[in-house]
This record gives structure tokens, sequence and C-alpha cells, in this order.
């Protein structure tokens, strides 16, 4: 494997991971994670700001996440090819360009666009930051330091986020949340350029349209018939072509990609038992997740109006934790095999989720909520740390640049899906239980005829909100504890994806390995170079 400095040609590849790299790498995933929870305390406000439906709410957090969902694979891809120090740079300056569309936006649409590029920038940052960092550490103990750092970079980037965010709101306006971010984004691109030692692996890859263009069709019809359903109805046919175009083309993409010459995605890496399982338990753990940092977000802001920064303080504390636990990661990935750490870590997350929808309709304390936030801050670190570590160690060094592709894509996936399907169950629930409510003959005609026409118009969210005059004093209150009911089953959801994930670390035949495992057998066409072959594969 070669490596090239900022000033010059190709030098012999690093044993040891320089500094620099390692700075920038962790500067770039803190900035890029910052877009994933930077809008959670401005829901509710770019809601009453903009007049957002129930199902745009779940837009604007998927807007970020969605591209890095569908092109993480084709960026692993382009970072082996091409270096994967030019991937940071130009991740940091659409991460700016994306927060300023964003910030200066007076629409709903703009809003949308400008979260899209950015996420656009941050899909070119995770998994390239990840596989230069995996690359550039064949030894175990400085893997796990590299990688503990890393997480720790991430956590602290989704810490800071909401504290901004929440703070402008509260004091210059919601638009200004996306300052910071984009003059970190430019931060991004500048050290990137200047202290990077550059790293790329070019054998045997190469674009994969094919499968490029059929994930992208597959995750996007999935996650507009699952957001839309929501609002328009499961049954009808729009919905249901939905459905079926991205069944269609997930099928198309595992067609495409056991043809193809140079796969974006191996699916021989599948056939690691390891890695199969950290895939699923990613995806199931990320949407439990941020599906119940979601859940938590509509209810502080869009049903009990607590300010932005109030409403901050939970999501900031929530990754606050992992800071705690920096001292301590490297040494539970060298000393506690990873699937105690994985199984551990979930079981904290799934009993905080519970804890989390036990609270009372009407609680807004940070106090009331310190118990199950603990638990979602340490769950979601152990289980992120020791996740990370088996998916690019179930591989051989040669195949880091797509495992940790493959790592960012199932997480990114559990991401978006998380708001979609919480925002579905939630307000899906809600909906029927006003519905029951105004129907049950206990309240005057005339409200219910109000209600109901404002209920199949806007859904309970609207209800809740909506100035209807004296008919408000009787009907907002149904129609938040509606809301209230909605959410707790959206969390009771996240706390079975935790078990479930849970169960799959326990039952993986075999165990789950402490260091990389033989590769499972490539194409001829994926065959590491003969320079790539000399380097270390195990750790």
């Amino acid at each position: 494997m070669t490596s090239t400095r900022s000033g010059g040609g190709p030098v012999k590849h690093a044993q040891k991971l320089d500094r620099g790299t390692l700075l920038a790498c962790c500067l770039a995933i803190g900035v890029a994670q910052m877009g994933v929870s930077l809008a959670a305390p401005l829901l509710g406000i770019i809601q009453r700001d903009l007049g957002a439906s129930v199902a745009a709410l779940a837009w604007i957090p998927a807007a970020f996440i969605l591209p890095t969902a569908i092109l993480e694979l084709n960026f692993g891809v382009l970072g082996d090819m091409f270096g994967r120090k030019r991937l940071l740079v130009w991740g940091g300056v659409l991460i700016a360009a994306g927060d300023v569309v964003a910030g200066t936006s007076g629409t709903l649409t703009q809003l949308i666009v400008g979260q899209a590029i950015a996420g656009l920038g941050a899909a070119a940052i995770f998994p390239t930051s990840l596989a230069m960092l995996v690359s550039a550490t064949p030894e175990r103990e400085d893997r796990a330091r590299a990688l503990s750092y890393w997480a720790v970079s991430l956590a602290f980037g989704a810490m800071i986020a909401p504290l901004i965010s929440g703070f402008a709101a509260e004091h210059f306006g919601w638009g200004w949340s996306f300052a910071v971010p984009a003059v970190l984004g430019l931060v991004t691109a500048a050290v990137s350029a200047l202290v990077i030692v550059d790293s790329r692996h070019p054998a045997g890859r190469g674009l994969d349209w094919p499968g490029q263009i059929t994930i992208a069709v597959s995750l996007l019809a999935l996650l507009y018939a699952v957001i839309q359903g929501s609002v328009e109805g499961f049954g009808t046919p729009i919905i249901i072509a939905a459905f079926v175009i991205s069944i269609t083309a997930g099928i198309l993409f595992v067609i495409s990609e056991r043809r193809a010459r140079t796969p974006m995605l191996d699916l021989n890496l599948f056939r690691t038992p390891s890695f199969a399982a950290a895939a699923a338990i990613g995806l199931l753990a990320m949407f439990g997740f941020i599906g119940t940092a979601y859940a938590l977000s509509v209810k502080l802001e869009a049903i009990l109006h607590v300010g932005p920064l109030q409403a901050a303080l939970p999501f900031a504390l929530i990754q606050a934790v992992p800071l705690l636990l920096t001292p301590f990661l490297p040494r539970l990935l060298m000393r506690i095999a990873p699937r105690t750490l994985l199984v551990t870590g979930l079981l904290a997350l799934a009993i905080g989720q519970f804890w989390m929808a036990q609270l009372p309709g009407d609680s807004t304390s940070l106090l009331a909520m310190t118990g199950p936030i603990l638990l979602l801050g340490t769950g979601f670190i152990t289980m992120f740390t020791a996740l990370t570590a088996v998916a690019v160690g179930a591989v051989a060094i040669d195949y880091a640049g797509m495992a940790s592709a493959v790592t960012s894509l199932v997480r990114e996936t559990g991401q978006s899906l998380g708001p979609a399907i919480v925002s579905a169950v939630a307000f899906g629930v809600a909906g029927a239980t006003l519905t029951s409510s105004l129907s049950d003959g206990s309240l005057p005609p005339e409200v219910v005829g109000v209600a109901t026409g404002v209920n199949e118009q806007g859904g309970p969210l609207a209800v809740a909100n909506a100035d209807l005059g004296p008919v408000s004093d009787v009907v907002a209150p149904l129609a938040r504890t509606a809301l209230e009911s909605g959410l707790d089953t959206s969390i009771y959801l996240c706390v079975g994806a935790s078990v479930l994930a849970a169960l799959i670390a326990l039952v993986i035949p075999g165990g789950m390995p402490r260091g990389p495992v033989a590769p499972p057998t490539p194409k001829a066409t994926s065959l590491p170079s003969t320079t790539d072959r000399l380097q270390p594969t195990r750790d």
C-alpha cells in the first residue's frame, strides 16, 4: 500500500499512524457528525416557523443522513482509487456549502436541499476517515487507540451540535445554528489539505454505476414509502408502488454486485459471520438510538414547547457520557471480548429506552431524564466502539476501505430509518387514538367536527398546536395525550430493535474475533496488489 505526503510523491507506508492524519480524521468525523444532531433542538421551532407537516419533520434529519447512506459505498471506492485525502478536503467544503444554504433558507425546500448538500460532504468523510485510520494501524493496540479517538470525536461532534443550535436559535434565530458547522467545515478542509498523509488502495477498484443507481433508488423509495405512508396511508397505490420499487431495486443491486467486475460492495464479505452480524447489529442499534432521540425531540419541542436550548440539553448529555469514558475505551477493546462489549452496550441502550418511555408524559426535567440519558450514552459508545472494531477487524487490512464503507452504510441507513419509522408509528398510533377519543360521544358535535377536520388535514400534531379558540382547550389535551402514547409506542419499538441486536451478538456462530480474520475469497478482479499483499493482514 502506498502513501503520499501533501508536498510530494509516494512514500513507504507508515507502520505508525501519523499524528497529523489522526488529528485531521478526528476533526473531520466530529464536524460530519454534527450534522446528524444539529437539527434535533430545532424541529419544533422550524415546524412553527415554516409550517412543516408531520412528514416534513422526518425529512429534515433524513435529508442529511440519506446521502451518506446512498453514496458511502462509492465514496469508499473513490478514496481507494484517487486517495482519501482529497475526499476529506471536499467533504469539508460540501458541509460548509450545505450549511450556508440551510442557514439562509426561508422555505422548507431550501432547508432540505441544504441538509442534503451537507450530507453529501458527510458521506465523503464517514467511510474515508475510518478507512484512513484502519489502513495506517496494522497493530491491534494502535488500531484500538485510533478507533477510540475516532469514536469519541464523533461523540463530541454529536454533543456540541445541539448546544450550538439550541443557543443560536434561542438568541439569534434558528438559521444561525448552521453558521458554526459551516465555518468548521472550511477548517476541516484546510487542515486535511495541510497535514494528512494520504493513503489509497486502487488495485482492482472501480466505480460501479449499476450498483450505485440501484442502491440509491432502493433506499430513496423505501424512505419515501415509510415517511409519506404515515400521512397518505400505507395502503394507497403510490405507497405500495414505492415499496415494490424499493424491493425490486434492492434485488437488482444484489444481482449487479454479483456480476460486476469491480463491485463497490463485495458480497463475499458477508460470508464472514462476524462481519454479517456486525452489519445487522449496526442497522438495528442505530435505528433504535436515533429513533429514540427523534421521539424525544418531537415530544420536547413540538408537543411540550420547551425552548431550543432546554431541548438541546438532553441530547448533549447523552453524547457527553462517551467523553467521560475516553481513557477506558482502548483498554476495554484490548481486554474485553467484543461480544461482551456489544451485548452490554445494547442492553444498556434497551434499558435506557424503556426507562425513557416510562417517564410521565409532561416530564421536561433534565433531572428526571438523567437515568435513561446516562444509560443511552454509555450504551451507545460501548456498542459503537466495539461494533466498529469488529466490522473492520473481521476482514484483512486490504479490505479496510470497503469494510468501513459498509459499516457506515448500515449505520446511516439505520439512522435515516429511525426518524422515518418512529414518525410513521408514533403519528399513526396518535392519529388512531385521537380519532377514537373524538368519536366516543363525550364531546359536543361542533367540537368533534372542528377537531376531526384539523386532524384529517394535519394530524394530531396540528390539533395540539393549532389555535382553534375555545375548542383548543378541549381537544388540545386529547391530542397531546394521543401523541405521547404514539411516541411511547415508537420508543418501545426501538427497545425491541436493541434487544434483537443483542440477541444477534449472542448467537453469532463462533463468536466475534478480537482481531481480523482471513478475508472471504474475493473475485480475481478485486485482489489486492502485490505491494498490498506484503502488508500485514492480521493484528
